[in-house]
C-alpha cells in the first residue's frame, strides 16, 4: 500500500527581486508522512558562464495530478572551482565548510573521510560539495524508486523557518507511526549533537525485521560467552524479580512487545558493478550505519539538547506555527482519515495534535515521545544492501554488528579533522588502489609524498647497507 507525501511551497529569492516557487516534500494516504525534499537552487559557476550565473535545471513532478515545476542546481557539479583554494587560509574545516550561514555537519561529512579524507577535502575546498557523478545520479533514482513504494507527494505550504523545520519534525514522527504500523519505514530523518556540533542524518530504512537472524543469534551467544554466562540488563529490560511478578500473560505480552519493538537499521548502496565491496572499501559504510544508530539510540533516549539544534538553524522554538501551514496539515488529515485504519488511529496526524503542538518545542517533545514508543531497543545488527546501478537489482548484502569503542574512536579522531587540530591525512600505501579512481590524482601533495617515501625506500634496500671500514 502506497503512502502519500506532503510537500511544501514557498518563494525562493533568485537575485534581484525575482522569486519562483520553492517545492518540498511529505506523505498523505493511509499513514501520511512528512518529507522535506531538495530546496533551494544555489547559484553556481558553469561553464561558459559568468562567475554566480544561476543556471536551473527543472524537473516536473505530480502533486495530486497537478504538474509543478521544482527548480535545482545542475547534478553534474561546476565546470570550475566555485570556491579556488587558498594556501593562506588557516581556519579549520568546520570553520571553513559548515560554520553558519552554511549548513551543520551531516553523517556524509563524518563517514566521507573514511574513503579518504584528502580526496574529501580537495572536494570540499574546490567545489563547496562533492561533485555528483553520473553513477551517484543513478543511483539517486533507484533510492527515489524505493522510496515511492511507500510514499507519494502531496503539497504543504510553509510561511517561516519555523514552518520549514516543524514540517521535516512531522516527517519524522510520522515516518516513525510508519514504522510501527507497517513494520518499515525510508528515509528518516534524524539530528544529534556530537562534541557540540549539530549532526543531520536521513536513515534509508528502518525495520521490525531482523536482516539476519542467525548471526543475530550467534552475536548474543558470542557476547554471553565473553561476559563468563551473563549479561548485563538492556535499556527497558525486566529484572528477575519484576518478571516473576508479572503475570504468564504479561510476561508473553512484555515479551512479544519488546521483540516486536527492536529496530534494525538498514542502508542501501549503489554499484557501477555487479560486485559487493570487501576490506577498506566498507569502512565508510560501517562507519555510516554506526553513527545512524549513535544517533537513533541518543533520540530514544531524549539526551539530544533540542535547543543547540534550534540555536544551529536560528529558529525561534516557541514562534507558533503560520495558519497557512497548520490549515494545510489538517486538510490533509480530514483527506486521508476516510482512508486509514480504523485499527490505527494515530496513523495520522489528529486534528488536536496540529493544534496542541503548535510550536517547534511542543513538537519536538511529541517526537521523542514517539521515538520513545517506537522502539525499545535499536538492534545492534547492521545491514547494508548492494544494488547494480543500472538495473537496481540486489547484488548481495553485508551484515555485521555495531562496536561501540569502533564508533567512539573514529568521531574522536574525524572531529579532530574538522576542527583543524592535526593536518589532513591521505590513504595509506596499502589503499593506493583508491588513487586510481580519485580526480585529484595528478596533483595530491600525500600521494606525491608517500611516493618519495617509497623511492627512498626502495633505493636504500637496493643500496644495502653501509660496509664498515675496519
Amino acid at each position: 500500500m502506497a503512502l502519500a507525501w506532503l510537500s511544501y511551497t514557498a518563494p525562493l529569492a533568485l537575485g534581484r527581486g525575482v522569486e519562483r516557487p520553492r517545492t518540498c516534500y511529505a506523505s498523505r494516504k493511509a499513514l501520511p508522512l512528512l518529507r522535506q525534499r531538495k530546496g533551494p537552487a544555489w547559484p553556481l559557476r558553469g561553464a561558459g558562464g559568468a562567475q554566480g550565473a544561476h543556471q536551473w535545471r527543472s524537473s516536473t513532478t505530480r502533486s495530486r495530478g497537478k504538474p509543478g515545476t521544482r527548480y535545482t542546481v545542475p547534478r553534474d557539479g561546476p565546470a570550475e572551482p566555485v570556491f579556488p583554494p587558498s594556501q593562506d587560509d588557516t581556519r579549520s574545516p568546520l570553520e571553513r565548510f559548515r560554520t553558519k550561514p552554511k549548513k551543520p555537519l551531516s553523517v556524509t561529512d563524518l563517514v566521507s573521510p573514511a574513503w579518504c579524507e584528502l580526496q574529501y577535502y580537495y572536494n570540499l575546498s574546490h567545489f563547496g560539495r562533492v561533485p555528483r557523478t553520473r553513477q551517484m545520479k543513478q543511483g539517486s533514482k533507484i533510492h527515489k524508486t524505493l522510496e515511492d513504494e511507500v510514499h507519494e507527494i502531496v503539497p504543504v505550504q510553509v510561511k517561516s523557518k519555523e514552518d520549514r523545520f516543524g514540517l521535516n519534525l512531522w516527517n519524522t514522527i510520522q515516518g516513525l507511526r510508519t514504522l510501527k504500523a507497517t513494520g518499515m519505514t525510508r528515509e528518516l530523518k534524524i539530528w544529534g549533537v556530537i562534541q557540540g556540533q549539530v549532526v543531520n542524518a536521513v536513515v534509508d530504512e528502518l525495520s521490525y525485521t531482523c536482516p539476519d537472524p542467525a548471526y543475530e543469534e550467534a552475536m548474543e551467544k558470542a557476547k554471553i560467552k565473553k561476559a563468563g554466562g551473563t549479561l548485563p540488563l538492556e535499556s527497558g529490560q525486566l529484572t528477575l524479580a519484576q518478571t516473576l511478578a508479572l503475570g504468564e500473560q504479561d510476561r508473553d505480552n512484555w515479551s512479544s512487545q519488546k521483540s516486536e519493538r527492536t529496530v534494525y537499521v538498514s542502508d542501501v548502496k549503489t554499484r557501477g558493478s555487479k560486485t559487493v565491496p570487501i576490506g577498506a572499501s566498507l569502512r565508510s559504510t560501517w562507519m555510516q550505519l554506526m553513527l545512524y544508530r549513535r544517533l537513533l539510540e541518543s533520540l530514544a533516549l531524549n539526551t539530544v539538547d533540542a535547543q543547540i539544534i534550534f540555536d544551529r538553524y536560528d529558529l525561534r522554538p516557541l514562534e507558533l506555527f503560520t495558519e497557512v501551514f497548520m490549515q494545510d496539515v489538517d486538510d490533509m488529515n480530514k483527506e486521508t482519515k476516510s482512508q486509514a485504519d480504523d485499527e490505527n488511529p494515530f496513523s495520522v496526524l489528529q486534528t488536536s495534535e496540529v493544534n496542541e503542538y503548535n510550536n517547534l518545542t511542543l513538537l519536538w517533545s511529541l517526537m521523542i515521545t514517539e521515538f520513545q514508543s517506537t522502539f525499545v531497543h535499536v538492534s545492534e545488527v547492521l545491514r547494508a544492501e548492494f544494488r547494480y546501478a543500472a538495473t537496481g537489482e540486489i547484488i548481495g548484502s553485508d551484515v555485521f554488528a555495531y562496536a561501540s569503542s569502533t564508533i567512539e574512536s573514529y568521531i574522536e579522531d574525524e572531529m579532530t579533522f574538522w576542527k583543524g587540530e592535526r593536518e589532513v591525512k591521505g590513504v595509506e600505501i596499502e589503499e593506493a588502489f583508491k588513487c586510481r579512481s580519485c580526480d585529484f590524482g595528478d596533483t595530491c601533495e600525500w600521494r606525491r609524498k608517500k611516493i618519495d617515501e617509497a623511492t627512498e625506500k626502495h633505493r636504500l634496500r637496493v643500496k644495502g647497507p653501509a660496509k664498515s671500514a675496519v
